[in-house]
């Protein structure tokens, strides 16, 4: 007999976790299933323990600085295996918090891989056998994995995933990073402040592409005097192993290929959803580059099965995840929840600046047609970032001319990861520049250089 149940929620990463839980809240009876930790990639192998070394790094760096703040520190230096023990640990905690938040919300969990045998109907292979589930509502939510393009594959020795990244078996001393995503910046921004010579290579014209053009220049101009050397409009075409020695790569730029050598090689050119042996092709849900297309309400076209997080595509970030995870929850249970919108989710890339922004580029809102006015205000001419020695960085705002609404937030510097939300909310609330001129910031704080940047849109800047 299969177990019946409310609502089957396939991975337990930041989208299912989230869904399953806020799907009890509502009352209804509901069984996740994962088929290896609870948490996904991002408490395991993603968000969170890349945060734990990059705060490691953060810290090592600081140290470094101690003269500057009146203070002495002799004999600096790091422990990799203790770094990375830490990372790990952080790592498990959270883990464990899951299966905690599980029992709480009387939430089943079956650990095992899920495929979906016909409408409502879940088959699961675990380690004592096969069992079946069922259920009007399944919520797949299986996440991605790293691309891998051919030549370049990882080995786990010489050319890493970020998995691998994570649990370094050595230190680098000459590191290539291919891809200056989110990823890449962030493992060679880690690597590069403990030491390593870091090689950082992008296909496209700048590196951090998604970003504003600005904020991207402004990043390399950063990262360039922090010694990593940035190849942009360049690509890997194949690399030559040498076990035990390192990694010969052949780089294609402005049409000439340049070898050069290096012990340590991170791909980090995308990723791939997780759409495979699921059963979807049989149920009929359409696949687009191994990613489920959904609507706004992350509904499949099959009746009673969503799809939410990396499978469904961009954004992929944790959080929209599990904002979806909410509002399908809620959709389930009869809520009228109001649909994600791509375009009021921030990205935050935790490099060494930091580096957030919502909303449209300063050239997008322009290829949208609309009329701007574009604000910006550096770190140098507030307070609280000189007093902190923090005075590296810049803040950007896009408002349409006409109606004042705010297009756009750009940042770089510190803790921009966390004063982004500001922005975030304003757009939420659909926020006026007035409204934000006639906020009181308090002082002194950096969140007062995102007041400066909207007034500066409007000539009236007062700090710079």
């Amino acid at each position: 007999m299969a177990a019946a149940y409310d609502v089957i929620v396939i991975g337990a990463g930041p989208g299912g976790y989230v869904a399953a839980i806020r799907a009890a809240q509502l009352g209804l009876k509901v069984v996740i299933v994962e088929r290896e930790h609870l948490g996904g990639i991002c408490l395991n192998w993603g968000c969170i323990p890349t945060k734990a070394l990059l705060r490691s790094a953060e810290v090592f760096h600081l140290m470094h600085r101690a003269k500057e703040f009146g203070l002495k520190a002799d004999g600096i230096g790091y422990d990799l295996p203790a770094v990375v023990a830490r990372s790990r640990g952080v790592a498990k905690q959270l883990s464990s918090g899951i299966g905690h938040l599980m029992k709480k919300n009387k939430i089943a969990v079956v650990m095992g891989q899920a495929t979906v045998t016909a409408k409502g109907k879940v088959s699961v292979k675990t380690d004592k056998g096969t069992e079946d589930l069922t259920a009007p509502h399944i919520i797949l939510a299986t996440g991605a994995r790293a691309r891998e393009l051919p030549g370049l594959e990882a080995d786990g020795d010489l050319v890493w995933t970020y998995k691998h990244a994570l649990q370094p078996k050595r230190m680098p001393k000459k590191l290539l990073v291919i891809g200056s995503g989110a990823i890449g910046i962030e493992f060679a921004s880690f690597f590069n402040t403990l030491g390593a010579d870091t090689t950082v290579v992008e296909v496209m014209d700048r590196i951090l592409p998604v970003e504003d053009a600005e904020i991207s220049a402004f990043a390399k101009k950063q990262f360039v005097k922090q010694g990593m050397k940035i190849l942009e409009k360049a690509g890997v075409k194949k690399l030559d192993r040498k076990p035990g020695v390192g990694v010969t790569a052949h780089i294609e730029i402005g049409g000439k290929i340049e070898t050069h050598d290096f012990d340590t090689v991170i791909s980090a050119v995308g990723i791939v959803g997780n759409v495979e042996n699921l059963g979807l092709e049989a149920l009929g849900v359409k696949i687009d580059r191994t990613h489920v297309i959904t609507d706004e309400f992350c509904r499949t076209g099959v009746d009673g099965l969503y799809a939410i997080g990396d499978i469904a595509g961009a954004p992929w970030l944790a959080h929209k995840a599990s904002h979806e995870g909410v509002m399908v929850a809620e959709l389930i249970a009869g809520k009228h929840p109001h649909p994600i919108k791509p375009n009021s989710i921030a990205g935050c890339t935790y490099c060494h600046p930091q580096v957030a922004s919502v909303g449209l580029t300063e050239a997008k809102a322009k290829e949208a047609g609309y009329d701007i006015k574009v604000g910006r205000f550096p770190f140098i001419g507030n307070g609280k970032a000189i007093a902190l020695g923090e005075s590296e960085g810049m803040i950007k705002t896009v408002f349409d001319a006409k109606t004042g609404e705010l297009l756009g937030a750009h940042m770089i510097g510190a803790e921009v990861t966390e004063l982004i939300q500001g922005y975030v909310v304003g757009r939420s609330l659909e926020t006026t520049e007035e409204d934000l001129m006639n906020t009181v910031f308090p002082h002194p704080t950096l969140s007062e250089m995102m007041h400066e940047a909207v007034l500066d849109a409007y000539g009236r800047a007062l700090h710079f």
